[in-house]
């Protein structure tokens, strides 16, 4: 039986959706670099693009809002355009996120975010991303359940990083701005391994209608965690 048009446009709906991930998380990690080097160049490309990523979520949420209105889809069919929903909205806090790196760029040199290898902790956000929209591809609730996991990891780096700075501060000639600011880049490292833990708990949803809240590492945490 051939597939009725409402799939077909769920399946060009969420085509849109992975392309526009892939454009996220690639300008994600481009600005790290481009702060990393001080390229001011780099960074008017990465807002430029940013304006584009913005201009496709919007039309991606109006379409979805519009099938929404249109075919009124139940059951499956409606827990996969909700599911879109939700997923963009992730990537559009994603992107605000790669806004805030590139806005630490005059407070932080080059020698203190090598120091804190931030570019390979954000690889691995990165990965979760990919793996959270390929589990959504695939309809793979197995999967999504491994980027929680890995979301474990990120969170213990960032307390460590945590730990880290406020030992750092306490020396006399600490430069307290610039490991705030190293702090701040490592919190929106961890905030995209959260959306991407979220995005993979609204496949589980997807999967089997199951919803599953995702608990976000809390300040009064790394607070607790830095005195152990």
């Amino acid at each position: 039986m051939s597939e009725r048009p409402v799939h077909l446009l769920i399946k060009e709906l969420s085509q849109i959706l992975v392309e526009l991930s892939d454009k996220v998380v690639t300008n994600f990690l481009d600005a790290l670099h481009a702060v990393k080097y001080h390229d001011e160049q780099g960074t008017c490309n990465i807002r430029k693009i940013d304006t584009e990523i913005d201009l496709v979520e919007i039309n991606l949420e109006e379409r979805c809002l519009a099938f929404l209105a249109i075919h009124q889809p139940v059951a499956r069919d409606l827990r996969a355009i909700v599911t879109i929903i939700k997923i963009n909205d992730d990537l559009k806090h994603i992107g605000a996120l790669t806004l805030h790196i590139i806005e630490r760029m005059p407070e932080i040199s080059s020698e203190m975010l090598e120091s804190f290898e931030f570019e390979n902790i954000a690889l691995h956000a990165g990965e979760m991303v990919k793996k959270s929209i390929q589990a959504f591809v695939t309809k793979d609730s197995i999967l999504a359940g491994h980027v929680s996991e890995m979301d474990e990891i990120i969170d213990s780096i960032h307390r460590k990083v945590f730990s880290r700075v406020t030992s750092l501060m306490k020396h006399p000639h600490s430069d307290v701005d610039q490991l705030i600011a190293a702090l701040s880049v490592s919190r929106y490292i961890e905030r995209m391994a959260d959306h991407a833990t979220r995005i993979a708990n609204e496949v589980v949803f997807l999967v089997t209608g199951k919803i599953i809240r995702h608990t976000e590492c809390s300040y009064e945490y790394l607070i607790t965690s830095s005195r152990d």
